[in-house]
């Protein structure tokens, strides 16, 4: 039972720890980031150092505020489980320390530019009508 403890303490201290290195890479004070995610300056604190355990709700608010996916820190909170084939690039490029702050930020732009692009040019479809289907010419269209 005490292995099951140690493996959530050390859960939410790499969770602080995490949520801390994205503060730190976004440039971001700890009382900027409490009033970006509308939660108290002594409470975020708390989470970073790993003393507190937030809700869902409240983790969804630090990741909007750090501008990453809520599924992020989620999987970091153990509250999902990792994805095994999933990538999240812009993770990746806010993790890479050879490259600047306005670099990741530049490639983070970019790629969040050509998604909205792409979903804009390319809404999901159900696939093409029936009556849309093209048949093959026979000599009595000719």
């Amino acid at each position: 039972m005490a292995d099951v403890k140690d493996d959530l303490d050390r859960r939410w201290n790499e969770l602080g720890d995490f949520i801390r290195e994205q503060r730190s890479i976004g440039e971001l004070s700890l009382r900027k980031l409490s009033e970006r995610a509308g939660v108290s300056n002594p409470y975020l604190s708390q989470i970073e150092r790993g003393l507190r355990r937030p809700s869902a709700e409240i983790l969804q608010q630090i990741a909007r505020a750090l501008e990453i996916s809520a599924e992020t820190l989620y999987v970091r909170a153990g509250i999902l489980d990792e994805p095994t084939d999933h990538v999240d690039p812009v993770r990746e490029i806010r993790r890479d320390g050879r490259i600047t702050e306005d670099q990741r930020k530049t490639l983070i732009h970019i790629y969040e530019s050509f998604l909205r692009e792409n979903e804009s040019e390319n809404p999901i479809e159900d696939g093409p009508e029936p009556d849309s289907v093209d048949e093959p010419a026979t000599p009595e269209d000719s």
